[in-house]
């Protein structure tokens, strides 16, 4: 646009009169918050609109160019810019046009840092609306996208929302599935006028609630019991719904939102507050749909699923709360991750749906829940939000525009209240993630906190209290407790012989005695945890195993080391020492730690173990066990339990190296390096000496005790196919165990009855 003198008079009179600053003067913008919207945009390309005092609004195109939307593009977390867009090609908006004359040089972190006309001072039209498109590449500092709940001007918002039950059956029910919709707005709750209410508001909300669907109501019944208390005297329903402050006036959404904050929502009426907010309305009424994992397990009648059916083609990994972690499908038999290129909350929605949780909180990048293996699956996954599965989402197949493991989508779904958490806690730590576990039980019809008797007390246990409590992961689990004091009056065992499948929401869902046993009695042995937010995944390469295997025929007279540490099957013990040979299958192995944590060992250096054949300290007696079996499972030939020291062989440039055996060195596995055992050291093969020729299954598990947390322990288990001809031997098809496994939530106690052939 181009000034005539007697227009640019006219409009700095003009602007003199109602108090603004003349447009030659660019004013800086305050803290802005930006989206990219249009019909059919992606992600990362739309019309640019500016949220001011609590309205959308658009861009002008006059002098918006590349370094303009570079600018923007990195404020709303994308690397750069590629284009921009003038003539509204994303669409004309609607409401204000809040900026005009952008002028950026390139360089500011945000929209707000650069200059303009001022707040709605523009004499554009929305056909002239710009429109951005960023590169899709997430940049490294922007590491999720989460749901917002601002509302309105002066920082007010939508801060959550609760079902109020009114029926008596709706009460009792655990969680809450159906009742009236209560939302706090500006620290106060208000009621939700069901006028105009549709079946979409109800979806996002019990999405907020961790309910993937809704149901109809019935709202006669609602309406009969709404006027009886309407009319009661005793109740003051009748003043309160007068009051425009128990209300919010007006909700519209689409369906797709994470947060009934991004839907259109009117909390007052707009003719003013002398107009009744819900005039012959009443309260909003929602039923929701729980998940399989939070419904109560009734069995029922009715055509039993196909198997094609019961097989989830999606997971989370590696989360340390339940519904969360990083994204992985199954296709082509085979599991995968998804690239975090183009990804969502929208496609992050549909996900956590799909596993029976409600809408995505947070869509997170950058592999932040640790690094996946094999396949990358998808890219630039493209949901709608609408959809049932993420397969029925556009998507590119493969890895296309160079993802690797460094960009595995991650997610945190929304999940119901259960209860669980106020029913467990922790006394005497020195930190709150520490101390006894006290528990809430009911004891002869009464409820009741006490301790957990420490028989049988392991890390899945333990890892089961964490998670209930919502501290992570757990880091140990102590069965001598003396040193920390419970809480007074809740020193008595209430609760013994705990055995968890490690999939439970809550203690109180695992295994226990009926009548209360304890061996060892209620004080010191009372049950302890240890909590933490982040833990190590370590996983075997496979392709390294299958690569490096050959056979090799050993002299007794250099064996004597590993017969001393047991690395021999237990017929060397009757030759005739040191005449003869052992025929070993021996491989190289490298465990990566993929996880958020390093590897440590259990215990402190006080309590390692000198081996003077090898000169080192073991630090882990149990550290890997190498097995062959037959095809049905049965062992032919027990790989012995190897104890090694750990040390970072390996590190990527960059990453210095912290852990070495040598000196008495810190033993550990680094965050992103690996522990490599090569082929020629003793104890790094399998006795294959009594096998005869055949097919076989060639299996490593790493930390087969489970001594050391670590926050995914379906990837610790590898096999291969083996073929032996009495000469030769080949391997094949490695892989690590939940490579090609269709059940996503097979139990730590179920992986375990598998490695030890007892299913």
């Amino acid at each position: 646009m181009t000034w005539s003198p007697p227009a640019t008079l006219s409009v700095l009179l003009l602007l003199l009169l109602l108090g603004q600053a003349p447009p030659g003067r660019l004013q800086s913008l305050g803290t802005t918050k930006l989206r990219l919207v249009g019909a059919g945009s992606r992600p990362e390309e739309g019309r640019l609109e500016v949220l001011h005092q609590g309205q959308w609004g658009t861009v002008c195109d006059d002098s918006f160019a590349l370094q303009e939307a570079t600018v923007a593009c990195r404020q709303l977390g994308f690397e750069a810019a590629l284009t921009w867009a003038h003539s509204a090609k994303y669409g004309p908006g609607e409401g204000p046009i809040w900026l005009d004359n952008v002028h950026c040089v390139g360089t500011e972190s945000s929209l707000d840092q650069c200059q303009s006309n001022g707040w709605g001072v523009s004499d554009c039209s929305h056909s002239e609306d710009v429109g951005v498109v960023c590169h899709p590449q997430r940049h490294r500092g922007y590491l999720s996208e989460r749901v917002s709940n601002a509302l309105g001007p002066q920082g007010r918002r939508l801060e959550e929302v609760r079902l109020k039950p009114i029926l008596a059956r709706a009460k009792r029910r655990s969680p809450v599935t159906e009742g009236a919709v209560e939302v706090r707005y500006d620290g106060h709750w208000r009621q939700v006028c069901d006028q105009g209410w549709t079946r979409n508001n109800s979806k996002v909300v019990c999405g907020m609630l961790g309910f993937p669907s809704e149901t109809p109501v019935e709202d006669q019944y609602y309406r009969k019991i709404w006027n009886f208390k309407m009319k009661d005297p005793k109740l003051r329903l009748r003043s309160l719904t007068e009051k425009n402050s128990f209300w919010i006036h007006r909700v519209n959404c689409l369906g797709t939102e994470p947060h009934v904050a991004n839907c259109q929502v009117q909390v007052a009426p707009a003719r003013g507050k002398r107009q009744p907010a819900c005039l012959g309305g009443m309260h909003a009424v929602v039923s929701c749909v729980a998940g399989p994992r939070f419904r109560p397990q009734k069995a029922k009648p009715g055509r039993k699923k196909s198997r094609a059916e019961q097989e989830p083609k999606v997971r989370l990994r590696s989360g340390a709360q339940v519904g969360e972690g990083r994204v992985e499908v199954l296709m082509n038999n085979q599991w995968g991750t998804v690239c975090d290129h183009g990804w969502n909350l929208l496609s992050a929605s549909v996900l956590c749906r799909q596993l029976g949780f409600g809408s995505a909180r947070e869509a997170l990048f950058g592999a932040q829940m640790g690094q996946g293996l094999g396949p990358i699956h998808l890219t630039e996954v493209r949901c709608k939000g609408h959809e049932r599965t993420l397969s029925e989402c556009p998507a590119l197949r493969g890895s296309q525009n160079g993802c690797q493991h460094e960009n595995d989508a991650a997610v945190r779904c929304n999940v119901p209240n259960m209860g669980f958490q106020s029913q467990v806690r922790l006394a005497g730590g020195r930190t709150p993630e520490e101390g006894v576990v006290e528990v809430q039980v009911e004891v002869n019809g009464v409820q009741r906190w006490g301790a957990v008797c420490s028989d049988h007390w392991g890390l899945t246990e333990a890892m089961v209290t964490c998670r209930q409590l919502g501290l992570g992961f757990a880091n140990h689990a102590i069965k001598d407790t003396w040193y920390w004091q419970g809480t007074a009056g809740a020193g008595e065992v209430v609760m013994s012989g705990v055995r968890c499948a490690g999939t439970e929401l809550a203690l109180q869902q695992c295994q226990r005695h009926g009548p209360v046993h304890c061996s060892r009695g209620p004080g010191r042995f009372s049950a302890g945890v240890s909590c933490t937010d982040s833990a190590p995944d370590l996983v075997m390469n496979a392709q390294l195993v299958q690569e490096t295997a050959y056979l090799e025929d050993r002299p007794l007279s250099q064996l004597y080391c590993a017969h001393e540490e047991n690395c021999l099957s237990r017929s060397a013990d009757h030759m005739d020492w040191p005449y003869g040979y052992r025929r070993l299958l021996r491989f190289s192995s490298q465990i990566y730690n993929l996880g958020r944590a390093d590897f440590r060992p259990k215990t402190g250096r006080h309590s390692w173990i000198w081996h003077q054949c090898h000169q080192h300290y073991h630090s882990i007696e149990v550290f890997t066990h190498y097995d062959l079996l037959t095809l049905n499972g049965s062992k032919v030939a027990e790989g012995h339990k190897a104890s090694f020291c750990l040390e970072d062989t390996n590190c990527p440039t960059g990453l210095q190296r912290r852990y070495a055996c040598a000196n008495f060195g810190e033993q550990g596995v680094t965050v992103g390096c690996w522990d490599t055992y090569r082929h020629d050291i003793d104890c790094q093969w399998v006795d294959i000496t009594d096998v005869g020729p055949g097919d076989y299954i060639f299996q490593v598990v790493v930390n087969p005790k489970y001594e050391v947390a670590e926050s995914d322990f379906s990837n610790n288990m590898m096999q291969c196919r083996c073929k032996y001809d009495g000469h030769r031997v080949w391997l094949h098809n490695c892989h690590t165990g939940d490579s090609y496994r269709a059940n996503a939530e097979l139990s730590l106690e179920q992986e375990q009855r598998l490695r030890n052939n007892l299913i």
